[in-house]
């Protein structure tokens, strides 16, 4: 019997919601993103037809898009206390906290230890959820702990908020209220930061900072970009439901309700306990992927809780252990600039020195001038700096007041402070790139295994550990240099037999007659691809005619715009890179001429950006791409509005649900190959 719309709609509600949690919450996805889209679009369609079917605990409901006049202040049934904080970040801390519990239960020397549940104190915003019937009705901030400001139209946006609890209606709790942090990964943090950075526009301070700005907006599409997550840690009103005994049983009854709880939690025992636990997390919490500012002590038993009671508006049975802080304040005393494996020009503050995040830090990335800029940071200034896990230090700004004197604002060289090569920017572009290339001593390591990349002149063998032996011993110090190894060099080398030695002479001597398309991409040259090097070997047909092209020559190319035309212009208007290719022939490597302006093959792709994502029925991705390539199509990592087809297989993530957003057409293998022979 067919299901009505109502029915339907419930199924697909729940399905719904048991996939976002084991998405979310679980990390253990159970099903593609393919098949969640077709089973939310279905329920978007019920809804459309039937707005009535409607809840608001409806998956479709979590980006409502609209702009509110002003945030609703919310007054707290339950008030949001803080908790004291213990300033002593040894384990001091922790014992002088497990005495005053002692001391005010009455306990004397040779009692049981007291069981306190230990948790993370994550650096974010506190949010109450209520929930009614098991439906998400409500979420409000903290604010001064009676009053806070509604942010549903936010908390809405967070994948890991479940809109309805888990579990029968007859259990669920009529109310529930759930209390825990919205917060910012440092990975989702940086790429905002990126995306920032490469849109021109500001970027943001601290994780935590970020993501209480994107709650407390009006425009719920603010805090959809802005990628959050939550981890709940309590609870405030609760009508209809006997709470469990312990602070430790109710996380875990919270977690079965499909709220996401912390999994690094413990019951500690007594003071040894709580040592433990703050030096263990100490030691992870470079590790961990979200920023933590300490760890909280509870005492477990909710009768304990009960009897000690409050001190003023804090209670007496939990503390939170402070780990050094991860921002302070120094001066700059210097800016250098630093040359990346990649040729990028890196501005770095150095500093008087500060203990922040648990080490000493002396330099700080300023990421480029354009940022300094923007922060009005210059030479002398008193700046903060932050330093979070493994995160490179970074000055975040520098602190208000005047200078005692005019400082001039820092000017990135137009030397390469390594190779002496002429400093370059792209047109638009934020970073500033030694175009010394191959020659670049800074930048050896990295052209090196370009160099000898499958894709490029595909020298087997020569791959990370070793080219590192061959660049830090002084055995080659530049791309010439390769081909003068021989056995005995090799063969003198760590974990290197001769017949692995002979190996790499082989491969080496293999690797000799590229073709000029494979040359051109094994250099390195900034903005040249697989697929423009091919497009250069096809028109300019030799090495030679390529070098010395003019600019306007170079954008006769196809797919060759200004910005790029001028990178290749430069790359072969430095004496010091023509001179590494002129070694290289020297050395006897011989790119075969490709036909040049003649060749008239068949290019229906020609224009056209392509993204493969997922796995194809018969093709790999390299085969694919290959026949994208030779029909004069680009194959691109990510999903634009510049993309013109993404080509998706099975088990297809995050390209194709961008596309789908974008309106870029996506098509399927057999589509590919229907496009390769038509090119529409």
């Amino acid at each position: 019997m067919t299901a009505s719309p109502a029915q339907r709609a419930a199924e697909l509600r729940a399905q719904l919601n048991h996939h976002a949690h084991q998405y979310y919450v679980l990390d253990a996805p159970e099903l593609p993103d393919a098949e969640y889209d077709k089973l939310f679009a279905e329920l978007q369609t019920i809804e459309a037809a039937h707005p009535e079917l409607q809840t608001p605990d409806s998956p479709t409901q979590r980006v409502i898009g609209a702009v509110l006049p002003g945030l609703t202040p919310v007054r707290h049934v339950v008030p949001m206390l803080s908790i004291t904080t213990e300033t002593d970040t040894t384990e001091g801390g922790a014992i002088a906290f497990d005495a005053r519990v002692r001391r005010e239960l009455g306990l004397k020397e040779g009692d049981p230890p007291v069981d306190y549940n230990a948790e993370l104190k994550f650096d974010g915003l506190a949010i109450n959820l209520r929930y009614e019937d098991g439906v998400l009705v409500q979420a409000a901030t903290r604010g001064d702990g009676e009053t806070g400001e509604d942010v549903t139209h936010n908390v809405r946006t967070i994948g890991q908020i479940p809109l309805r609890l888990k579990g029968a209606d007859a259990d669920l709790p009529p109310v529930l209220e759930v209390r825990g942090e919205v917060y910012m990964r440092r990975d989702a943090f940086e790429a905002l930061n990126e995306r920032q950075r490469a849109k021109g526009d500001k970027t943001f301070v601290n994780p935590r900072n970020t993501a209480a700005g994107a709650i407390r907006q009006l425009d719920s599409r603010q805090a959809r970009d802005k990628p959050l997550s939550f981890y709940a840690y309590g609870i405030g009103d609760v009508q209809g439901w006997a709470l469990p005994a312990t602070q430790s049983g109710l996380l875990d009854a919270l977690a079965k309700f499909g709220v996401p709880v912390n999994k690094l939690r413990t019951v500690a025992a007594g003071t040894a306990g709580l040592v433990e636990f703050h030096q263990r997390v100490a030691a992870a919490r470079d590790d961990l992927p979200f920023d933590i500012d300490g760890v909280v002590y509870k005492v477990n038993s909710r009768e304990l809780q009960l009897k000690l009671g409050f001190k003023t508006r804090e209670p007496r049975w939990a503390v939170a252990h402070k780990y050094p802080a991860q921002e302070q304040v120094t001066t700059l005393l210097a800016i250098d600039v630093q040359v990346g494996r990649t040729g990028k020009l890196t501005p770095v503050a150095r500093l008087d020195p500060v203990f922040v995040g648990g080490t000493t830090v002396s330099n700080a990335t300023l990421h480029n001038v354009f940022e300094m800029r923007r922060k009005g940071v210059r030479v002398g200034d008193k700046v903060i700096i932050r330093r979070a896990g493994d995160v490179i230090p970074e000055v975040v700004g520098r602190v208000p007041g005047e200078r005692a004197s005019y400082v001039p604002n820092f000017h990135m060289p137009r030397a390469c402070p390594v190779c002496k090569s002429e400093v370059v920017r792209e047109r638009g572009g934020m970073d500033h790139r030694c175009s010394g290339g191959v020659f670049c001593p800074a930048q050896r390591k990295q052209a090196m295994l370009h160099f000898a990349g499958r894709r490029a002149m595909d020298i087997e063998g020569l791959g990370d550990k070793l080219v590192e032996q061959l660049i830090d011993a002084g055995i080659v110090q530049s791309l010439p240099g390769l081909y003068k190894l021989g056995i005995a060099k090799l063969a003198a080398l760590d974990r290197m037999a001769e017949k692995s030695a002979q190996n790499i002479v082989d491969a080496l001597e293999k690797s000799k007659t590229p073709t000029l398309a494979r040359f051109l991409f094994s250099l390195g040259i900034r903005q040249v691809g697989e697929t423009t090097a091919k497009e250069l070997a096809r028109h300019f047909g030799t090495l030679d005619k390529l070098m010395n092209a003019s600019v306007e020559q170079l954008l006769e190319v196809p797919d060759v715009g200004p910005i790029v035309a001028a990178s290749i212009h430069t790359f072969f208007a430095q004496p010091h890179n023509r001179e590494v290719v002129e070694q290289l022939l020297a050395a006897g490597v011989q790119p075969k001429e490709s036909a040049g302006e003649a060749d008239d093959r068949p290019r229906p792709l020609l224009g056209k950006t392509l993204v493969l994502t997922g796995t194809l029925p018969t093709l790999s991705r390299d085969e694919a791409q290959a026949l994208i390539e030779e029909a004069g199509g680009k194959v691109s990592g990510s999903v634009s509005k510049k993309t013109t087809y993404v080509i998706a297989g099975e088990e297809a993530g995050s390209k194709l649900e961008k596309a789908r957003s974008l309106g870029v057409p996506v098509l399927d293998e057999a589509g590919l190959r229907a496009l390769l022979e038509t090119g529409a």
